[in-house]
């Protein structure tokens, strides 16, 4: 399961990182702090995305098993 995490976490994170770097880009009140806040937000969209990445592998091998 662990491979299948891997591979899904690495979707999971680059959407989540790029959904919260546009976050940071649309919010006009933080426009001169930007520069400084993307690597932070996209680290924490990352991060994000382990838990969502095993629970998606989680039920895909799952579905799998039970297909055999």
């Amino acid at each position: 399961m662990l491979k299948v995490a891997i591979i899904v976490w690495l979707v999971l994170a680059t959407v989540f990182a790029g959904v919260a770097i546009m976050a940071v880009l649309a919010m006009p009140s933080l426009n001169g702090k930007d520069m400084s806040l993307i690597p932070i937000v996209a680290g924490l969209g990352a991060l994000v995305a382990i838990p969502a990445a095993l629970l998606v592998a989680k039920r895909i091998v799952a579905i799998g098993s039970s297909r055999t």
